[in-house]
């Protein structure tokens, strides 16, 4: 008898141990990887989440930047990470649902994270520079019929939501531009600019108040706020669009269910400092806040799309 209640004692003494460790998150610092270069909009949307972080859980909330691979080095140590939601990651969801069909070596996929909530989302552009006299998307198609491949557009580069957006668009309407690379958003602006390219599928938030930059349709289910006169693709006769690029925080697959609810907690308080929604709004990003479950629920759906429109486009995959 004494022996079975000794047990239970320990047994009981075990668990309240374990539910008071779960409880107690965050026990020490917690490291926030993102997988591009200081500097970028991502970058500064996430230190500012970071700061809310710090301020919020009274532990230091620790920015990493692990760039590489198109973002799927950053995505890979997460991946690898232990499950007790110290370590994190923030940005979009590209090395996820895209990059596993692109880049070789990747060997996650969506089931392989924990997701924390969604934060904002990366919204892109058909756009013409101020040399082009073209004034219409429908110009634009219409130009691109006459001359099969003669037009050329740049991107992000091959696999991005911008090159994919664009190529989708050209399947859907029987079209063929030339597509022209460049390495990541930013100097797709310059080319549009110097006439290098006729047309850039290109970030809203890189063009917005530019106005030698003029958008001929926008890459949303929606018309951007910015430029309400600007047609979506999906009003142009694109009956499926990729999706905008959706950024968030994501934790590594295995959160018990006490630091999974205190990681959604942190995030919606998070998203209500004053700092984290001028750093949105001044990387010209548009704030869109969802839950785990729903974040989750659209990556694991954009992932299978993704995965479908790659092999229809013919695009190599590893």
């Amino acid at each position: 008898m004494l022996a079975r209640m000794l047990t239970g004692i320990v047994a009981a003494a075990v668990l309240s141990t374990t539910a008071a460790a779960q409880q107690k998150w965050p026990s020490r610092n917690v490291e926030i990887i993102i997988p591009f270069s200081p500097g970028s909009g991502v970058d500064l949307i996430g230190r500012s989440v970071a700061t809310a972080f710090t301020e919020q859980l009274k532990q230091s909330a620790v920015v990493l930047n692990r760039e590489g691979a198109a973002g799927t080095l950053g995505f890979s140590v997460l991946a690898a990470a232990s499950p007790d939601g110290h370590m994190l990651a923030f940005g979009p969801t590209t090395p996820i649902a895209n990059a596993p069909y692109l880049v070789k070596g990747v060997r996650y996929n969506a089931e392989s994270f924990d997701y924390v909530c969604q934060v904002f989302e990366n919204i892109f552009s058909f756009s013409v520079g101020p040399q082009s006299k073209i004034t219409s998307a429908q110009e634009l198609f219409a130009a691109a019929k006459e001359k099969p491949g003669a037009i050329t557009y740049g991107s992000a580069g091959l696999g991005t939501i911008p090159f994919l957006s664009v190529e989708n668009l050209a399947d859907a309407l029987k079209l063929k531009f030339q597509h022209v690379p460049f390495r990541g958003d930013a100097p797709v602006v310059p080319a549009l600019l110097s006439g290098q390219i006729d047309v850039g599928s290109v970030g809203i938030s890189s063009i917005r108040g530019n106005d030698r930059i003029r958008p001929l349709l926008i890459f949303a289910d929606e018309r951007h706020p910015a430029y309400p006169n600007v047609p979506t693709a999906k009003e142009l006769g694109v009956a499926t669009s990729v999706p905008p690029g959706h950024n968030g925080l994501f934790a590594p697959k295995g959160l018990n269910a006490e630091t999974s609810a205190a990681l959604q907690t942190a995030c919606t308080e998070a998203l209500k400092h004053d700092a984290v929604r001028r750093a949105i709004a001044n990387t010209g990003m548009t704030f869109k806040y969802l839950n785990g479950a729903q974040f989750r629920a659209q990556t694991v759906a954009d992932y299978t799309f993704k995965g479908e429109l790659i092999k229809r486009l013919g695009l190599v995959t590893p």
